[in-house]
C-alpha cells in the first residue's frame, strides 16, 4: 500500500504508471515498456506480447486496476510509454524505482520482485499453479513450482477454516447444552422451593 501511495505522488508520472502496470499484471518490465496500443484489446481485456521471452506470443489479462492505469495514458503515440527523446518507447525506469522504493521503505526490493509478489498474491488468493503459470507466461511448469509452498499454505488455511468452524459449532452446542442444564436445574430448584412454601 505504501508503494502505491508513493507511486501516486512521484514526480515521474510515466515511470510510476509503468510500475503500477507491473504490479497489476505481473508482466516483465520489457513487455510493458515495449507495449503498443495495437497490442491492447480493451474489449477482451488482453495485452498481447507479440514475442515473449519464450519466443512465442503471449496474452496478459488486464485487471480492473490495470485498465484504470491504461485509461490515464495518452494515445498520441503508438507506444503506451513513448520516449520524449526518441521515436521509440522509454528505455528505463530505474531512477524512478530507486526513488520510490526508498521512500516506501523497500530499498532491498528489486523491480523484478514485483512479478514474484504478483504470483504470490495469486497463490495466496486461491489460484492454482496452472493459472499462475498461464498468467505469468511460464513455458516450463517447473518454474512456477517455486510458489508450490504458498499453494500448500493456502490449502492448509482453507482446511483449518473447516476445522475452526466445526470447532466453533461444537463449542456453541456445548454452551447451549450447559445453558439448558442450568435452566433445568434452576427450574427444578424453584419448583422445590414452591413445594416447601405451600
Amino acid at each position: 500500500r505504501r508503494l502505491l501511495d508513493e507511486l501516486a505522488t512521484d514526480k515521474d508520472k510515466q515511470a510510476a504508471q509503468v510500475i503500477q502496470l507491473l504490479l497489476f499484471t505481473g508482466a516483465r518490465k520489457s513487455e510493458i515498456l515495449a507495449a503498443r496500443w495495437e497490442n491492447i484489446d480493451m474489449k477482451r481485456r488482453i495485452l498481447t506480447v507479440p514475442l515473449s521471452k519464450s519466443g512465442k506470443a503471449r496474452h496478459i489479462p488486464l485487471s480492473d486496476a490495470a485498465l484504470r492505469v491504461l485509461a490515464e495514458l495518452s494515445r498520441k503515440s503508438e507506444w503506451l510509454f513513448p520516449s520524449s527523446r526518441t521515436d521509440t518507447h522509454i528505455g528505463t525506469i530505474y531512477d524512478a524505482w530507486d526513488r520510490v522504493r526508498e521512500r516506501a521503505g523497500l530499498k532491498d526490493v528489486r523491480l523484478h520482485d514485483l512479478r514474484h509478489s504478483f504470483a504470490s498474491f495469486l497463490v495466496n488468493s486461491g489460484c492454482s499453479l496452472y493459472e499462475v503459470q498461464k498468467i505469468l507466461g511460464h513455458q516450463n511448469p517447473k518454474v512456477t513450482t517455486r510458489y508450490a509452498h504458498l499453494a500448500q499454505e493456502s490449502l492448509l488455511r482453507a482446511a483449518n477454516l473447516v476445522g475452526k468452524k466445526l470447532g466453533e459449532k461444537r463449542e456453541k452446542d456445548i454452551e447451549a447444552e450447559n445453558l439448558l442444564v442450568i435452566k433445568l436445574i434452576k427450574g427444578l430448584y424453584t419448583d422445590r422451593i414452591k413445594y416447601f412454601l405451600k
